[in-house]
């Protein structure tokens, strides 16, 4: 972080069922053993029907609020395309999106009620300098568990966070069963290099 005591904001953002739960708290718990102080707010909004998750986490010196405003948020994880859209307006003008190709039509699209954004990524590369588009769920299932997609959503995360690559590993060893981690210690790493 360059300004000591600059609070930075990061926000999760998907579908129930694609892990966003788990990777803010993973987050949270690697911002806590890197030594800032960090607070994480959550909606799940009919998530376990598809409906919209987001994760708000904000991490610094001392944090007094889990909520960023609109417009100062630095970074945006996108588990699903349509999504990094909805959230935009939470964002500074230099963030840094970090959107998953994944499609997953809200039932308004398998309704016919509303058209299904496929130009999403294009919108956010004219709009936005710093946009990372990669298929986690592609690269999860290389590292052997489709499930990991969140995990390698992380990896591309920590290339933008100033926290040492072994923080990161040692609390993803922590944040699963044994037979897991190697697991997803692979799709953390196809995150980073992505």
């Amino acid at each position: 972080m360059s300004d000591n005591n600059e609070v930075k904001s990061i926000l999760f953002a998907g579908v129930g069922g694609q892990g966003i739960l788990r990777a803010s708290d993973i987050i949270c718990e690697v911002i806590m053993e890197a030594g800032f102080d960090v607070k994480k707010s959550e909606v799940h909004g009919m998530a376990q029907r598809g409906g919209c998750v987001t994760s708000h986490v904000r991490y610094g010196k001392k944090v007094y609020s889990p909520l960023a405003e609109p417009g100062t948020i630095q970074t945006l994880v996108s588990f699903e395309k349509m999504e990094s859209l909805r959230y935009l307006g939470f964002l500074k003008k230099d963030a840094t999106i970090i959107v998953n190709k994944e499609e997953i039509y809200p039932p308004a699209v398998n309704m016919g009620d509303s058209p299904y954004p496929f130009d999403a990524i294009d919108f956010l590369k004219k709009n936005y300098s710093k946009v990372i588009s990669l298929n986690a769920v592609e690269l999860a299932q290389k590292a052997g568990n489709i499930k990991t997609a969140n995990v390698v959503l992380l990896g591309a995360l920590s290339n933008h966070m100033n926290i040492d690559q072994s923080i990161w590993q040692n609390v993803i060893k922590k944040s699963f069963p044994e037979k897991l981690v190697k697991i997803n210690l692979a799709a953390f790493q196809m995150g980073i290099n992505a």
